[in-house]
């Protein structure tokens, strides 16, 4: 779990709650017509405007705002640190059956292609098409919740209006302007609340996850092209920490 994600959904949600709880009931914030005019317009809003594949799509990828199940980039370090010296000892060949213990699709692609004997230059085509397309559906994910993000106040808006006609409509019986009011005030305030307590913040996390994920993936690349060139392992650690500010570097032991 992603701690700066779970501290940031509950400290702002639960300043808000307090906020609203402080300054009396928190029922008089609960409005199901606000609701479904904010939740179900957004939503509604954001199908139209993106296949059906790409909103279910989605959610896989919005778990990588709570959850960063990423290698850190000194384990990968020391992942290539190992390959170089076998590959160097006991030749590339001695990588293989090493293959089918890496759960990382990304790696193991890369090392079998080195295995299988293929240029680099080949390789390095291949496994940046990969990067590519990777940067594409992470693009597609944040995209959609800045998408969301910008919906839900355009939402809260139109049922802002909403409440404002039927309220003019009812000025004769004042026991209907609350109601109406209500319905006015509470989508606007629905609205702000989605799209600056989620859905942005969630599509700023995810841009921050791809740059992070391309780093891993680029240091990776370049370490598989390393070793399928034969180069020095000194030289290839080397490589890899410079993907690294100073202070994360790995220290030759």
């Amino acid at each position: 779990m992603d701690l700066a994600t779970l501290i940031g959904i509950v400290l702002s949600f639960g300043l808000v709650a307090a906020a609203i709880v402080t300054g009396g009931s928190p029922l008089i914030f609960v409005n199901i017509p606000s609701v479904l005019i904010v939740v179900g317009g957004t939503i509604g809003a954001t199908m139209v405007n993106y296949p059906l594949s790409h909103i279910l799509g989605v959610m896989g990828v919005i778990k990588k705002t709570f959850f960063a199940g990423m290698e850190s980039p000194a384990e990968i370090i020391e992942k290539f640190m190992d390959y170089a010296n076998r590959a160097r000892r006991e030749g590339i060949l001695s990588l293989e059956p090493l293959i089918k213990e890496i759960d990382d699709h990304f790696l193991k692609k890369g090392l079998q292609l080195t295995v299988d004997g293929l240029e680099p230059q080949t390789i390095q085509e291949i496994l940046e098409t990969e990067i590519s397309y990777l940067e594409d559906r992470h693009s597609i994910g944040a995209e959609i919740c800045s998408t969301l993000g910008a919906f839900a106040p355009a939402m809260g808006m139109i049922g802002t209006v909403i409440g404002l006609v039927q309220m003019l409509q009812t000025m004769s019986d004042p026991s209907t302007i609350g109601p109406a009011m209500a319905v006015a005030l509470l989508t606007t305030f629905y609205g702000a609340v989605l799209a600056n307590l989620v859905f942005n913040p969630m599509a700023g996390k995810l841009k921050t996850r791809s740059k992070e994920e391309v780093l891993l993936k680029e240091m990776v690349m370049h370490g598989i092209l390393s070793i399928s060139k034969g180069e020095n392992p000194r030289i290839i650690e080397e490589k890899l920490n410079s993907f690294l500010p100073p202070r994360d570097r790995r220290q030759e032991g």
